[in-house]
């Protein structure tokens, strides 16, 4: 650390994390307590899209339908976005109540929608069969739709910052209702219900593109539901959707074992480690699973991600004013990311929303800019966030705790 670097680190304050309104759950020995088993394990009841193509096939023979009724099932649900038997005219009209009623229960049932950026992002929040609640959000861009989806009801990670943390872990979710979130944004957008379509004669895409596994959870402490989902998602139509796994983003605070059982599932996904500190001593208390796996350890699985599927990394990290954004911090990082060779990562400063009187509020612009600029000179390619649904409580679990 160079002399500059270190009176900069002295001149600037040092806020620490806690949590703000609410009381973290500790262990026996006063460190956050974490999650990483689901408490409550009942699951909804068996989805078509919780299963292959030929696990259709068998279950409807088992049922006493042809097995061809699985490829017309799931065209109607994979490429139609619909679970509505009256609707499914290829159908026989004796049959057809009954295959939807066994192959295609009810999943999510929509709570409340939120509309902002002129009806370019949609904010869903889904009450489960067991009255869990959990959010989607839905955002329209220049020639792309994305869609940040949820993985667990809730979350057990425990961080100070995140709404979704708060009240802990309720459950995984099942494979289905992973997938029923992209089934029910396609059949927003193919309603007309996302706004933003571009008047310039463009391209405007008309289902989810791109999927971000940023919503509510930890997406890898429900590896096999999230795999499982992954694998409906980039299954040719009409197995599943259709979709390019280089458009799913997964996302983690760093569960390091898991990191590397997904670099060896030999699937080009985009991988994104949500670090947010550079230094164990700021991360053990941001990131509580840094007790667990530290910096060093998490960035030798996104690097170990990187060699195996030769996909650029994203590291996220939310600049959160005097408490991680100092200059010192920003060199700190790429020192390490590097250590690590060049050409493999790429980061992304994430902007707070403003919040007068609490601690969890953005850094200031010009901090933000040198944070970057630090970045940039050390050869780290680097792209502010842009940041949508501000004033719906676009972080998700925000919904679902004001419920």
């Amino acid at each position: 650390m160079t002399e500059h670097t270190t009176a900069a680190h002295r001149s600037r304050p040092q806020v620490r994390p806690k949590a703000e309104g609410w009381t973290q759950a500790t262990d026996a020995g006063g460190r956050p307590l974490l999650q990483f088993q689901s408490p409550r394990r009942t699951q909804p009841e068996t989805h078509l899209a919780d299963l292959t193509l030929a696990e259709r096939k068998a279950k409807l023979v088992e049922l006493g339908y042809p097995a061809f009724r699985a490829t017309q099932l799931s065209t109607h649900y994979f490429e139609h976005y619909t679970s509505d038997p009256d609707e499914m005219t290829d159908l026989p009209a004796s049959a057809r109540h009954d295959i939807v009623e066994k192959m295609l229960p009810p999943l999510l049932t929509e709570v409340r929608r939120l509309r902002t950026d002129k009806g370019e992002t949609i904010k869903f929040l889904w009450r489960l069969f067991d009255g869990a609640l959990v959010e989607s959000v839905l955002m329209r861009y220049p020639g792309r739709v994305t869609l940040c989806v949820s993985s667990q009801a809730g979350c057990g990670m425990n961080c100070p910052f995140c709404a979704t943390g708060q009240a802990g872990l309720t459950r995984n979710l099942s494979t289905a209702e992973i997938v029923d979130q992209v089934v029910a944004a396609n059949r927003a957008i193919a309603n007309g219900e996302l706004g933003g379509l571009r008047k310039d004669g463009g391209f405007d895409s008309p289902r989810v593109t791109n999927i971000v596994f940023m919503g509510m959870g930890e997406p890898l402490a429900n590896y096999k539901r999230l795999m499982n989902a992954v694998r409906r998602m980039v299954a040719p139509a009409p197995e599943g959707l259709g979709m390019s796994a280089r458009h799913i983003t997964v996302s983690t605070v760093g569960l390091v074992p898991a990191i590397r059982k997904l670099a060896d599932e030999d699937l080009p996904l985009t991988f994104a480690l949500s670090l947010h500190a550079p230094d164990d001593t700021l991360r053990d208390e941001l990131i509580p699973v840094n007790d667990h796996w530290k910096v060093d350890e998490a960035l030798d699985a996104a690097r170990y991600y990187f060699e195996k599927t030769g996909r650029r990394v994203s590291i996220e990290y939310a600049l959160i004013k005097d408490m991680n954004d100092h200059a010192w911090r920003a060199d700190l990082l790429a020192e390490k990311l590097n250590a690590r060779g060049r050409g493999w990562v790429h980061v992304n400063p994430i902007p707070l929303n403003p919040t007068p009187g609490s601690i969890w509020t953005s850094s200031e612009p010009e901090v933000t800019n040198e944070f970057i600029r630090r970045l940039e000179a050390a050869g780290i390619p680097t792209t502010l966030r842009d940041t949508r649904g501000k004033e719906i409580d676009g972080a998700c679990g925000q919904l679902a705790a004001a419920e």
